[in-house]
């Protein structure tokens, strides 16, 4: 055995002596213990591994923690292009910009900078399986640029084909989309999902969509339960027609009603909670004290760049935050305290690593066991004295760790950061890339306009009901509660 000082690839890696939070089904944490990865695989766990392979490098873990790759599932990766943009957005300015006025813009070669930019953020946080929400997806030449720019990077990914500048019932069936998807669906390098939203239209022109995700057997990904765009109408329309099914992620779930999560409850399938985004942006309030109530599956996500953080160690806090916040308050309206938190540390870390692997229907990720896929993760940082002491892992990974305190991250068995560093990625070629994209939305939008979409002035009385602009639906529950609605984008109405 020797110490690695850059791992070289293909010869097997044994970090020793870390605290390894193996997430199993026991979810046993061994304070100081041994990942020994061969080939592909993890080959053993266990609080001193001997039998290893002579040519076995060893990554001293002590002092840090060893966990699972974590998972993301649901970042719309193309737009990391804008990124921090839309920091004082609203969920309303968001649909402007991106649905009404300026999605139209990017080209292919724009959504392949976003993509691999996020691609190589995602690594750099540890994230190690991204679902990427494409619905950026204008054309096939978009698709195949966003799919070119994860297989240039050594992540798991999962393209959630989507175009929010159709219906999903127009571009699902074109014959040069359904040709794509195909190929996608037999590629083993890439996960694929159909992403579309169900606006609760009575006519529920999502079948087809919905028909062909059947057809191909992937997943469905939606936004449910999201103020003033998608809600319990959409659940129950897809409840009634068969199409709520284990593989189903719906994203955010906020602001639902009872009878919305008892039926996901009753057919499978999870909720991806976007925390920072519900928050910040208006899809409701973070669900994760609804879902619960119901043993409704739960993984995490970080949404969207254009706005917030691209790791999951923000989503951990900000959802316990989000969720002891309204204990707290709850119990404060009826006059009593809270003396124990129901949400824990160890389970938004579960979330971040079990429940994405979950959601997606891979056994094989999520945990360190002997025979799963090598994804996994160290985090040390022996130059920061916020990496010890180490009296509370949960707690560690959850409040106090950051993304420059990842120190190695391993994909498939292979190192793609190492020491704090990313490996074999030329980020001035990347920089480059990203910045030629800025620079030409700039030029496209002009300089005013471009400023004016940064620093959002809208009238106080205008709301969005409908950002769906292929469907003249209108939510009549919405109407009712908001009162004022856009009338057609073009009309100034």
């Amino acid at each position: 055995m020797t110490t690695a000082e850059t791992p070289v690839a293909g010869r097997p890696l044994l970090l020793r002596g870390g605290t390894v939070l193996t997430m199993d089904d026991n979810h046993t944490v061994l304070t100081r213990g041994d990942v020994l990865v061969v080939d592909d695989r993890i080959a053993a766990v266990g609080g001193s591994v001997e039998d290893v392979p002579e040519s076995t490098q060893v990554i001293d873990a002590t002092g840090g923690i060893v966990m699972p790759g974590m998972i993301d599932t649901h970042r719309h990766m193309w737009q990391t292009a804008m990124r921090a943009y839309g920091a004082d957005w609203t969920l309303t300015q968001y649909f402007v910009w991106y649905y009404l006025e300026h999605g139209k813009t990017f080209r292919p070669e724009d959504i392949h900078a976003g993509n691999l930019t996020s691609a190589w953020e995602s690594l750099e946080a540890g994230v190690t399986t991204t679902v990427d929400w494409s619905h950026g997806l204008q054309s096939v030449d978009h698709a195949e640029a966003a799919a070119d720019a994860l297989r240039a990077v050594p992540g798991r990914f999962v393209l959630a084909y989507g175009n929010i500048q159709a219906g999903p019932w127009q571009w699902s069936a074109d014959p040069a989309v359904r040709a794509f998807l195909e190929r996608i669906r037999d590629d083993d390098e890439l996960g694929l999902q159909l992403a579309f939203d169900v606006t609760g239209d009575p006519a529920f022109p999502e079948r087809a969509a919905f028909e062909v995700a059947r057809d191909l057997g992937v997943g469905v990904t939606t936004h449910a339960g999201v103020w003033g765009a998608t809600n319990d109408d959409g659940i129950r329309l897809m409840y009634e027609n068969g199409f709520m099914t284990p593989q189903n992620i719906y994203v955010h779930s906020a602001t639902l009603t009872e009878d919305s999560y008892q039926r996901m409850a009753a057919t499978g399938g999870s909720v991806s909670v976007s925390t920072e985004s519900e928050q910040s942006a208006g899809q409701g309030y973070p669900p994760t004290w609804q879902v619960r109530k119901y043993g409704i599956p739960v993984s995490l996500s970080m949404d969207t760049s254009v706005w917030w953080s691209g790791d999951l160690f923000s989503a951990m806090r900000t959802t316990l935050g989000a969720d002891r916040a309204r204990e707290h308050l709850e119990a404060h309206m009826k006059g009593d305290t809270v003396t124990h938190s129901h949400l824990r540390a160890e389970h938004v870390v579960d979330w971040a690593t079990r429940g994405g692997a979950k959601a997606l229907g891979r056994d094989d990720l999520g945990s360190l066991e002997p025979g799963k896929k090598a994804d996994v993760v160290l985090i040390k940082n022996d130059a920061s004295p916020v990496s010890f002491p180490m009296v509370h892992p949960y707690g560690q990974v959850a409040f106090q760790a950051q993304r420059g305190d990842v120190h190695t991250v391993i994909v498939d068995g292979k190192v793609v950061k190492y020491a704090n560093q990313l490996v074999g990625v030329d980020l001035a070629a990347v920089r480059r890339e990203v910045e030629s994209t800025v620079d030409f939305l700039r030029s496209a939008l002009g300089e005013d306009a471009w400023a004016a979409g940064m620093n959002p002035d809208l009238p106080k009385d205008e709301v969005l009901d409908n950002p769906y602009q292929y469907t003249e639906y209108k939510s009549e529950s919405t109407r009712e509660a908001r009162g004022t609605i856009f009338g057609d984008p073009g009309s100034g109405e």
